[in-house]
């Protein structure tokens, strides 16, 4: 793996053979990682793994057609032969009216910012297996758990670079470190499984091997001996775990590409009431150490804090340079890069705020109610709102969350359910997409 100096030269490098070979402009993306990663199961070492990978790609564009071309190979000999093919490429291509790289005057200039993304601590094998093997004997111990699936620990680092050939070089290293424990219980044919987990930037920020382990024991237990629940319309109140879901159809309906495609269902919404009042949902990209923090986006563009959402109302689009030129609009600082193609649009660090109330006064007033912790299956409909998804979790009975129940669906409508949403106070943050608890009014159940 190159360093960010090594990388961005490397980009410059290609950028500069891409220029002599006759592209009019372009950009070149390099992304390298390396993690390492053991499990155990059963008290004995399952599986140690370590994985590399390095991939420089770009991007020219010629006549105002594009092409897009990728290699793992970033010797100087490939590089050669990558700027010529990727020319070739977009000289036999269709032009397009809204490809292009970003505005230049809107280009990152000043440093980017630090957002202590990059961990000097290197966890070793030895290391990683001892955390894996305490998580898995805390979630044995949980009186109930009777197998497991396993402990597993992992620890990686990866390299960012883009360069553009009208004016923008940037890179950042950034590592990763992880712990989860995942066991069943019960025996015979009355087994649940169940988990937990904590990923973070710095291994300093990781929860106890402890503490992920009892986790996962007592989710397990809490599940044994589901009941069916009959079908209706009632309250639902979703589960840290599984509410970031709801945020995450907001986003994709919310991309500018959805809407200069007109497949949203929240086309021609911008600016309206689409929540609550008390809902703020916020985009944060320069969270330290946050898991999707990042200083520039995919196009070099700046990254900063919005809100999405605020007090409730819809503030915009997420655009890359393409969807804004289709909309006629500006680009926000939300395109993403992979190894090779064109931007993407991604949101960073979102957090729907928390509300007032805790989660046991979120609940108070349900007499017949459903708590979900997991959800089952991806039906949801990103152009009508259409929701339907199975789930598993516990029944809410006179505001008390009662036994478990299993094998049933809500369902409703994304534009009604964001309506409805309330949350409570019990706001985490340690995912890309945090929320608190959630309580959504009115859906249907459909069970027995």
């Amino acid at each position: 793996m190159l360093s960010a100096a090594e990388a961005q030269e490397r980009c410059q490098a290609l950028i500069q053979r891409a220029t002599r070979a006759g592209a009019e402009a372009g950009d070149a993306v390099y992304i390298a990682n390396a993690s390492e990663s053991v499990q155990v199961r059963l008290g004995a070492l399952e599986d140690v793994e370590r994985s590399e990978s390095e991939q420089i790609g770009l991007r020219v564009f010629v006549g105002g057609a594009s092409a897009s071309i990728g290699s793992t190979d970033i010797g100087n000999d490939a590089l050669d032969e990558l700027a010529i093919r990727a020319v070739a490429m977009a000289r036999a291509a269709p032009a397009d009216k809204f490809a292009g790289l970003a505005p230049e005057e809107l280009l990152l200039r000043a440093g980017a910012p630090a957002l202590d993304l990059d961990d000097p601590v290197e966890p070793s094998p030895r290391d990683l297996r001892t955390m894996a093997e305490e998580a898995e004997d805390a979630a044995r111990a949980v009186p109930g758990v009777t197998n497991s699936e396993g402990g597993s620990a992992s620890a990686g680092r990866g390299v960012v670079a883009l360069v553009t050939s009208h004016g923008f070089s940037g890179a950042y290293a950034a590592t990763s470190h992880s712990l989860s424990a995942s066991v069943v219980a019960g025996e015979g044919g009355n087994m649940q499984r169940d988990y937990s987990w904590r990923s973070t930037r710095h291994a300093a920020d990781l929860l106890s091997p402890d503490e992920i382990g009892r986790k996962a024991g007592e989710r397990a237990v809490a599940r044994l001996d589901p009941a069916r629940v009959k079908s209706g319309a009632m309250p639902v109140v979703f589960d840290p775990r599984v509410g970031g879901t709801l945020v995450g159809h907001l986003l994709g309906a919310i991309s500018g590409a959805s809407i200069a495609r007109r497949s949203s269902f929240l086309l021609g919404k911008d600016g309206e009431q689409i929540f609550d009042s008390s809902i703020t949902i916020t985009d944060d990209p320069h969270r330290l150490r946050g898991l999707r923090s990042r200083p520039f986006d995919g196009e070099g563009l700046p990254t900063g804090p919005r809100a999405l959402i605020e007090h409730g109302r819809l503030t915009g689009w997420l655009m890359d340079s393409a969807a804004a030129r289709q909309l006629g609009a500006v680009p926000t600082g939300h395109a993403a890069r992979g190894g090779s193609g064109a931007p993407q649009i991604s949101a960073s660090n979102v957090v729907l705020q928390p509300g007032t109330v805790s989660p046991a006064a979120l609940m108070a007033d349900i007499a017949d109610g459903i708590y979900v912790t997991e959800l089952i299956g991806m039906g949801v409909n990103g152009v009508t709102g259409d929701y339907s998804r199975g789930a598993s979790g516990f029944r809410i009975v006179s505001g008390e969350i009662a036994g478990p129940i299993a094998e049933f669906t809500v369902a409703g409508n994304l534009i009604d359910m964001f309506a409805a949403l309330t949350a409570a106070n019990d706001l985490d943050i340690h995912r890309g997409i945090d929320v608190p608890t959630l309580r959504v009014d009115g859906m249907s159940i459909a069970g027995d």
